[in-house]
């Protein structure tokens, strides 16, 4: 039962996801927080699977699809994206590790989450104007930065990706989306490795992942298809949609661990 409640969340969120640029993990972590059925690094876990799934398969689909891809940003990006993903899935081990319950490390993923979402959100509303850089150290920079975040919070990479690389470089958000789907590619590989280098799978249920892992590529094929035929406009309204969205619902999770 519990697998195919995850079955079907996961190909809503990441048909999303992909079409946005954020994953899809941004709505998986929140809801399977909400259901319960596992703890902390366990959901961090399956939220990194099925969206690492689902990044495989819509890149592949862009590229298919014949979207541009100016391969050097997008491959500094997903440098920097690998090593951040190791820093960022070292640090939830290690915050696991020393704090007292998985009540604070959920409430501080919960509380770094809504920050990005507002930030995101806002950027998308053009609150405040952009920058032009090109260099390689900052486009290394920004990799590494989402990529530690992605990790860490096991969503994948969110609606951040989207807001940091239209903010930073001036990227279109069709083409943001795009590179975001490859980011979190490269960083959400780099937890999975690390975390078969590190503490191994043996501590998680591995026999969902024949939910999880079609799941993610069902969700990506959708994406990947839906986002060759909506508008710069309609993605921009979906991903102000979802971010509102999974605000209620980190806001609910964060409520329900005070009671």
């Amino acid at each position: 039962m519990v697998g195919w409640i995850y079955f079907f969340i996961i190909i809503f969120a990441n048909s999303i996801g992909a079409i946005s640029g954020m994953g899809g993990g941004v709505i998986i972590k929140p809801l399977f927080d909400t259901l319960g059925f596992h703890d902390v690094l366990s959901i961090s876990f399956y939220s990194t699977v099925a969206v690492l799934s689902m990044s495989i398969v819509s890149t592949i689909r862009q590229v298919q699809n014949g979207i541009k891809i100016n391969w050097s940003f997008a491959l500094w990006l997903s440098f920097g994206s690998v090593l951040g993903g190791i820093f960022g899935s070292l640090g939830l081990d290690k915050l696991v590790g020393i704090m007292p319950s998985e009540r604070i490390v959920s409430l501080v993923q919960i509380i770094l989450i809504v920050a990005t979402l507002l930030f995101s959100y806002a950027y998308s509303k053009k609150h405040w104007k952009g920058y032009h850089l090109n260099s390689t150290i900052s486009i290394l920079g920004c990799g590494l930065f989402l990529g530690a975040i992605a990790s860490f919070l096991g969503i994948g990479g969110g609606p951040l990706n989207v807001a940091l690389l239209m903010m930073l470089f001036q990227v279109p958000i069709k083409d943001a989306t795009v590179y975001s789907i490859i980011t979190i590619l490269f960083s959400q590989l780099s937890k999975v490795i690390t975390i078969s280098v590190s503490t191994g799978f043996s501590q998680f249920d591995l026999s969902l992942l024949i939910y999880i892992i079609p799941a993610g590529i069902i969700g990506g094929f959708l994406g990947a298809y839906l986002s060759k035929i909506v508008s710069s406009e309609k993605v921009t309204t979906i991903y102000q949609f979802v971010i509102i969205g999974v605000l209620f619902v980190n806001f609910y999770n964060a409520y329900k661990l005070f009671l």
